[in-house]
């Protein structure tokens, strides 16, 4: 049986890391309960005091298509490099320059909102085609592919 996937980030600051990713993937964040015009006035309605309401934030794609992305605050900052990564297809279907030139000028828009750029690696025929490793504004590495 096929299963929905929810990408989950362990972070310090849920709206920012958020509002980040929705600009990467085209997401938006996720509308709050029926009945509630925000999610302010939702967690206030739920009790939630003010220095919690940046505990979690969650996006969803465009039309529900692809995974939910979700963030939860943790105490702990990040310790070592991800094991698993996002993979943001900036340049499906070019090969070569072209592709190279996508990449590069998608981690400049990347690199203005907060990202840092760590390696880029070149296409090497027959099976690698050039990508561009990323980070985060906090830390999480991610390739733009």
């Amino acid at each position: 049986m096929a299963r929905d996937v929810q990408i989950t980030f362990d972070c310090a600051d849920p709206a920012a890391l958020s509002a980040f990713w929705a600009e990467v993937m085209g997401y938006r964040l996720q509308d709050p309960p029926a009945g509630f015009d925000s999610w302010d006035q939702a967690l206030e309605a739920m009790g939630v005091p003010p220095e919690r309401r940046n505990d979690a934030s969650a996006l969803l794609g465009p039309n529900g298509s692809g995974p939910r992305l979700f963030f939860q605050r943790v105490p702990e900052g990040k310790r070592a490099k991800n094991r698993v990564h996002l993979d943001v297809r900036a340049a499906p279907g070019l090969e070569g320059d072209a592709r190279m030139a996508a990449l590069e000028a998608e981690a400049e828009r990347l690199v203005s909102l907060g990202a840092t750029r760590l390696e880029r690696h070149e296409p090497a025929p027959p099976l690698g085609t050039g990508h561009l490793v990323m980070a985060d504004p906090e830390g999480n590495e991610f390739c733009l592919d």
